[in-house]
């Protein structure tokens, strides 16, 4: 089992129903799913810079990346409906927990000057977003073989609707948020 899955149902479920009051263990919220995405539509007609993004996204997360295409031409960014414009991937269960728990205790103190993530970037939905302008801070990335650094968006989807509640829950789970003023 993952390590922060385990400290999840031992310890972070009764201390979030006591904290939220809830009478269920099942309404205690949980990370539903975690998507990554990397924009690739740059670099449309290179069949190897494409093939290295997805090796890349692949040992990020540990699954193969999910090719998105673009639903129409737009003659202004050079794409055609059809062309692969971005790179998904959706964690769910164990590699969902694994991913956080690398993001939070690997990746966020490898970002140089960090202060910590916004409290403001979640979407009155109770998921949080949040952007990576490089993909060199994962470990498992070689910087030799990078041809071009790339940023990436990160969703944690909760089970909750409430933006409080998914809050306390990504916090509690070891989300480094910056001070309150």
């Amino acid at each position: 089992m993952s390590r922060l899955f385990e400290k999840y149902q031992e310890k972070i479920v009764p201390a979030l129903k006591e904290k939220l009051g809830k009478d269920n263990l099942l309404a205690v919220p949980k990370v539903v799913k975690v998507i990554v995405n990397i924009g690739i539509g740059d670099i449309v007609k290179d069949k190897t810079m494409r093939e290295k993004a997805v090796k890349t996204l692949t040992q990020m997360t540990g699954q193969k990346p999910q090719a998105c295409s673009a639903k129409k031409a737009i003659a202004e960014f050079k794409t055609r409906k059809g062309d692969m414009i971005g790179l998904r991937v959706t964690l769910r269960r164990k590699r969902a927990y694994d991913f956080l728990d690398k993001l939070f205790s690997l990746v966020f103190p490898q970002v140089r000057d960090f202060q910590g993530v916004s409290r403001k970037s979640f979407d009155g939905s109770g998921n949080y977003t949040l952007g990576l302008t490089e993909q060199i801070i994962f470990p498992e990335v070689d910087y030799d073989t990078i041809d071009r650094v790339r940023g990436l968006e990160i969703t944690i989807v909760t089970s909750t609707n409430d933006d409080k509640e998914a809050e306390v829950l990504l916090e509690t789970l070891g989300m480094p948020f910056e001070k309150k003023e």
